[in-house]
């Protein structure tokens, strides 16, 4: 997914800084919707895990398949919301001019397909739940060279189609989710984890909300100091935007190894936990959050050698390349902790504690990042908000780390006690 995202990117550097400029007004959004799929896919994740770890099978397919209901309506009122609001939300980030005309376009497609999208990835989470780690990666991988397939033929217009830009870009890739969606339906389906009731479904709603709806704010705090950081880098000009745009895309190229190890370990947690593995759980923590720092390391190394090589293949623009060279020589020698926070943050979750995430959410963004890079932004320029991020994420992944360490083994003792007592 996130190497469609960087062929994405280069695609649109053919255009031209503009279009990649557009791209990077667009991210925040397109991530603040990731935020919902993320909550909603966190919550049944957690009941889901835990009910398959207790050996309770029936339980798990009716909470997938209440979860897939819930994720149709909020993804399809997420989706014609983006699509008359693309332009006001666009406007108030400080794009202009032709920039502001290619976002919208963009933005308006990708909200069409929003609810395909949310399906889709909703669907991974509960496969991965329901003890299914191959076939997410299978569908989604596949999806995604479908997306890279789709996009110089709809961008540039290839084989007869016509050339739609930017807003091309976008159909490839709610295209591709078509597919998605329609190979997990029948994978769920397969695996007989879908039911024709909506029997219980309130009672579902209230599982997956008590751990999703704390889940989806703490999503959405990340975007919100997201739209931040793009309306004062803006303020720099259009061709920053864009550096950042493509340094980030690059970036999650190293960064999406920690995404998977946060990923696995809230069904590993979830279901050991329910299953009376505490130790098990312990044990894969402290692997995980070792890992992390080790491949926050080796990010901060390939991207300091070779950043500059994959940028430039992006976008050859003077300005673009210089903003990217700085992120890379700032930000990603913290990227190590903010795995460990992901980490943290999705134990928690799968542990059915979803309060801890959301405070270490909003300590991150309102206490420390949003004013921190406010105020060197005064000082040092955009260099400064990359300082902020840097800063951030190593003070409050070491905090996430040590809540999260003492977290669980106070819970995996009381719940020894709980047992024994039993």
């Amino acid at each position: 997914m996130n190497f469609a995202r960087l062929v994405e990117a280069v695609y649109l550097g053919w255009i031209g800084t503009e279009a990649l400029a557009a791209l990077g007004f667009a991210f925040p959004i397109t991530i603040t919707l990731f935020a919902f799929a993320g909550g909603i896919g966190t919550g049944a994740s957690s009941v889901i895990a835990r009910s398959v770890g207790s050996g309770d099978g029936e339980r798990a397919a009716m909470l997938v398949t209440h979860a897939q209901l819930l994720v149709l309506v909020v993804g399809s009122v997420i989706g014609l919301l983006g699509f008359f609001y693309a332009e006001t939300v666009i406007s108030a980030l400080g794009a202009t001019g032709q920039v502001r005309e290619m976002a919208v376009d963009y933005l308006t497609v990708y909200m069409l397909g929003f609810p395909l999208f949310m399906l889709s990835m909703v669907g991974s989470t509960l496969l991965r739940a329901t003890g299914r780690a191959a076939s997410p990666g299978i569908v989604m991988t596949t999806g995604s060279v479908l997306q890279m397939a789709f996009g110089p033929v709809l961008i540039f217009g290839w084989f007869g189609f016509p050339a739609l830009g930017i807003a091309g870009a976008a159909w490839a890739y709610v295209l591709s989710r078509v597919f998605s969606v329609a190979i997990y339906l029948a994978l769920l389906v397969r695996a007989r984890m879908i039911r024709r009731s909506v029997k219980g479904f309130w009672q579902s709603f209230g599982a997956i909300v008590h751990v999703g709806g704390p889940a989806t704010a703490s999503g959405l705090i990340q975007p919100v100091s997201m739209l931040i950081i793009t309306r004062l880098l803006a303020a720099h000009g259009h061709e920053v935007v864009a550096g950042y745009n493509v340094a980030m895309r690059v970036e999650t190229m190293v960064h999406m190894v920690l995404w998977g190890a946060s990923s696995s370990i809230g069904p590993f947690v979830g279901q050991n936990w329910g299953a009376g593995q505490f130790q098990r759980a312990r044990q894969a923590l402290s692997l995980s959050n070792r890992f992390c720092l080790a491949w926050g390391l080796v990010t901060f190394i390939v991207l300091f050698l070779g950043g500059d090589y994959f940028v430039r293949l992006i976008d050859d623009n003077e300005t673009v390349g210089a903003v990217a060279r700085m992120f890379f020589l700032i930000v990603p020698l913290s990227i190590g902790f903010m795995g460990v926070m992901q980490v943290a943050s999705t134990c928690f979750n799968a542990l059915g504690r979803p309060a801890p995430p959301l405070i270490i959410a909003l300590l991150r963004t309102f206490v420390m990042y949003v004013p921190i890079a406010i105020l060197a932004n005064w000082v040092w320029g955009y260099p400064g908000i990359f300082v902020a991020t840097a800063l951030t994420n190593v003070v409050m992944g070491t905090v996430a780390w040590e809540w999260n360490r003492r977290a669980v083994r106070t819970g995996s003792s009381l719940s020894m006690q709980e047992r024994a007592r039993v």
